[in-house]
């Protein structure tokens, strides 16, 4: 079982840097420790982990059958509709615990509750504790990246044989949903379809109204999650023949693009991860129309740590997964992106992502 031994490295980790309980809620940590995800609803989840002692998941009476019974790794403690959570969470931290690490994607409801129950205690993030766990992948993490990846991969292959021209950005996203769906994703966490202009906005919403016409530059940036673990890419559809500036400033971000997956080796700061991709779109005259970080890591979540941003002086280490995607927007004409998921390894970065990287010609 993979999860005994993470809570083992997680309580090592809390006495490395003094936390005595860990209390973990919605989120992907608490599957990450025990192997159960926690619905997001206004009946309280979470797993009271102590430094040392047993472990408790609190969980509402009704969602107790959901729960698998692992007794190695935790008592399943379950409450009724007149019981207090809160008092019941409250009631397993130790008179001793000090320092209490959270989790940063808990409701901030049930923070102020238990720092109101919990007083003269230390709050802290669990993300000081958990996010140096999950921020190196093993081999089953990776190969679980992959097979994400490539069932991506197989949808951006196939789009490139389907009509975008007098679609609306709305339909192409839900034909994204759907065959993210069908290719084996548990659900599609995002797919973005932006025409033309509109592709300017990194993240732009698709409409329902905006019809793609033809010589438009189409980017497509979609992913899910699958098995537990995430994809993401983005590639980009022209409607006909490209002009040669959309020609030309794509070629300069495929460069960029190829720059930082080359930059990212073990011991590379993240920081000139970006640097690496940055240095190119300023140099060919666009340094002003790249807006935003190189990439961030992938795993459970869709982003994680290690962030690929200016600053970060973080070292890439083996087995840390992320996106390298560069873009070139520029205001009310057209935009574009390519992103694809890297593993960096003892001998060198390795892309996930293997579809075509050019500018697919579409009807």
């Amino acid at each position: 079982m993979i999860h005994a031994p993470r809570i083992t490295r997680a309580r090592e980790r809390m006495a490395a840097v003094g936390v005595d309980v860990l209390l973990l809620s919605v989120g992907p940590d608490l599957p990450y420790l025990t192997g159960y995800e926690a619905m997001p609803l206004e009946r309280l989840t979470m797993l009271v982990l102590p430094v040392e002692g047993e472990a408790r998941l609190v969980v509402p009476g009704l969602e107790a059958p959901r729960v698998d019974n692992r007794e190695q790794l935790f008592e399943i403690a379950a409450w009724e509709e007149t019981d207090d959570p809160i008092a019941v969470v409250a009631g397993l931290v130790s008179a001793s615990a000090r320092r209490i690490a959270i989790g940063d994607h808990t409701w901030a409801r049930f923070v102020l509750d238990l720092q109101r129950a919990l007083p003269e205690r230390a709050f802290v993030r669990a993300t000081d504790v958990v996010s140096p766990l999950r921020i190196v992948k093993d081999a089953d993490e990776i190969a679980a990246l992959t097979r994400a990846a490539h069932a991506v991969d197989g949808i951006a292959a196939d789009m490139r044989a389907v009509r975008f021209s007098g679609r609306s950005e709305l339909d192409v996203h839900r034909e994204l949903v759907d065959r993210m769906l069908a290719a084996g994703h548990d659900r599609a966490n995002f797919a973005i379809v932006a025409a033309g202009a509109n592709a300017a906005s990194p993240h732009h919403e698709p409409s329902a109204e905006r019809l793609i016409a033809d010589g438009e530059l189409v980017l497509c940036d979609f992913g899910g999650t699958m098995a537990g673990y995430c994809s993401d890419i983005t590639r980009m559809f022209h409607v006909g023949e490209p002009s040669e500036e959309v020609a030309g400033v794509y070629a300069v971000l495929a460069a960029a693009q190829e720059a930082g997956v080359q930059a990212a080796t073990v011991g590379a700061r993240c920081e000139d991860v970006d640097a690496a991709s940055r240095r190119v779109i300023a140099d060919a005259g666009f340094g002003d129309y790249f807006v935003h970080r190189v990439g961030h890591g992938i795993g459970t979540e869709a982003h994680e740590d290690p962030y690929l941003v200016a600053g970060n002086a973080l070292a890439l280490e083996a087995g840390h997964a992320f996106s390298v995607e560069p873009g070139i927007y520029l205001p009310d004409r057209f935009g574009m992106r390519l992103e694809d998921i890297v593993v960096a390894r003892a001998d060198g970065p390795e892309r996930l992502n293997v579809a075509p990287r050019d500018i697919a010609i579409v009807a």
